[in-house]
């Protein structure tokens, strides 16, 4: 079921070291959705990704040293609750993301809390991976499908879409561990109670740098994935009930 597009919308761009792609990136956005604001999160960059986002008109956020993913997300998460974004999306900045789905994800809003751009969502998908990595990412969809009681193929998609229940989620306790901010963030969700569904686009290589592939390295994923679901799936989340009466606020 589809409905009207939230009215305020805060895009939040990840970016380490991207001097190269961010431009081209936001570039998109603003073509994609220009109504939105756009927040690029620079997790301790070294090059001139700053210079190169400020030079484009966005809000910046500089982290004086790198946080990682998860780290950068909360604060982007955190700013968006503070300023009372009815939604906020994660797009990476290494042009990964295609913008043009945007739209289509917003229009989930009204059926759950939080919509994933999931790759493997169809049979004709052109993403392929291979190997441990694979088989990682087919672990972890099969589990987390039923923590969130739906069919999820891709939860270590980071092009995501959030309303305000799942902000004020996520600005309290978006993990800052490795995988913890797609996997771990999905399984505190799901036990806050937030509906999350997904949406299928289609990934793009990287606009530039080079991402890191080598069988060591994808054994090296698979074993941190199950670390990580393992930890995520331990955590008492449920007991942790400080947020709870302000989520009821948030969701009413």
């Amino acid at each position: 079921m589809k409905g009207e597009p939230p009215q305020r919308v805060l895009i939040i761009v990840p970016a380490w070291n991207e001097e190269a792609s961010i431009g081209r990136t936001i570039g998109e956005i603003r073509s994609a959705v220009p109504q939105a604001d756009v927040l690029v999160i620079d997790d301790g960059s070294r090059d001139r990704t700053v210079a190169e986002a400020r030079r484009h008109g966005v809000l910046v956020c500089e982290l004086p040293y790198n946080l990682g993913v998860g780290g950068a997300m909360r604060t982007g998460y955190r700013y968006a609750q503070r300023h009372g974004y009815d939604a906020a999306v994660q797009i990476d900045a290494d042009g990964q993301h295609d913008p043009t789905y945007l739209a289509a994800l917003l229009e989930h809003l009204d059926s759950a809390d939080i919509i994933i751009g999931a790759r493997f969502a169809t049979k004709d998908d052109p993403y392929r991976v291979r190997g441990p990595r694979r088989w990682a990412m087919i672990m972890l969809a099969f589990v987390l499908s039923r923590v969130a009681g739906t069919r999820l193929t891709d939860v270590t998609s980071g092009f995501r879409v959030a309303n305000r229940r799942a902000i004020a989620v996520f600005a309290a306790h978006y993990p800052a561990e490795y995988l913890g901010d797609t996997v771990e963030s999905l399984v505190i969700a799901s036990r806050a109670g937030c509906r999350v569904t997904q949406v299928p686009v289609t990934m793009r290589v990287r606009a530039a740098g080079q991402a890191s592939q080598s069988p060591v390295k994808a054994a090296i994923y698979l074993a941190r994935a199950m670390v990580a679901l393992i930890l995520a799936l331990v955590r008492d989340w449920s007991a942790q009930g400080e947020f709870d009466q302000s989520l009821d606020k948030v969701a009413a």
